[in-house]
């Protein structure tokens, strides 16, 4: 019976002893590849910031991205209510987690935009040409989709109206229809379009939409509230509540 005993205590602390090992194993890779993960991470989003500001090219090394961005693009902060330039309200400032703090944010209101606080101070990306004026603006926009948020990047010009690019980079939207958002012969139709009419946010996404028509885009075939959303979305952060006074005062110009 004690040989038993023994050999069991044996079996034991061996499997203790091994669980113990590949936790210690498992959490060192996992905090290994943390810094790994935010490296890419930040890569992928100023890839994204790249292709909005037309100036990604397919295949670009992970050096030539840093350069190009580094270059041409400079982050800012806006204070959405007052449409001017402010500092950072605190180091590392995210506006998505500042949006979940009553400190930094402020509550929705008469939208169907899909969240319910957005930040006070939101990052705009300024695009410099190469005689380092400004050519285009990029504001961060997010919204409700089908299924769940979805995440881009508008770009406009410098004269605070016209669109060159919408980026969707994170949207859970099904493949063939909503997920169409990401489709470059899609993301194409934006360009040339103006936000406003007589100072009034215009911008639609309807069916069968007069190519000729500037303040309409056609409505993805088949997903009827994707397209409601990214309406909603663009027409949000467009707006009053959104970047709507900044691009009034063009900022960017002082």
């Amino acid at each position: 019976m004690s040989a038993k005993k023994e050999s069991l205590g044996k079996t034991v602390g061996i499997v203790v002893a091994v669980c113990l090992v590949c936790s210690i194993v498992v959490s060192g890779a996992a905090v290994g590849l943390r810094s790994l993960q935010q490296t890419n991470a930040a890569l992928d989003k100023k890839s994204n910031i790249l292709n909005a500001a037309g100036l990604y090219e397919m295949g670009m090394s992970n050096n030539a991205i840093e350069s190009t961005y580094s270059e041409r693009v400079e982050q800012r902060y806006v204070n959405l209510d007052e449409g001017t330039f402010v500092e950072a309200p605190k180091p590392d400032y995210d506006m998505y987690k500042a949006a979940k703090e009553t400190e930094y944010s402020t509550k929705v209101t008469n939208s169907n935009v899909g969240f319910q606080r957005r930040p006070n101070v939101a990052s705009v990306y300024l695009v410099r040409d190469d005689a380092g004026d400004v050519s285009r603006i990029i504001l961060p926009v997010h919204g409700s989709g089908l299924w769940d948020l979805m995440y881009g990047f508008l770009a406009v010009d410098a004269d605070g109206q016209t669109v060159r690019e919408l980026i969707y980079y994170q949207q859970k939207e099904t493949p063939g229809l909503g997920g169409e958002v990401q489709n470059p012969a899609w993301q194409d139709k934006w360009d040339g379009k103006e936000l406003y009419e007589n100072g009034e946010v215009a911008i639609r996404v309807v069916k069968n939409a007069n190519p000729s028509n500037p303040h309409t885009i056609d409505a993805l075939s088949g997903a009827t509230l994707t397209s409601n959303g990214v309406e909603n979305t663009i027409r949000y952060w467009v707006g009053e509540q959104g970047f709507g006074q900044f691009l009034k005062n063009q900022a960017w110009r002082s």
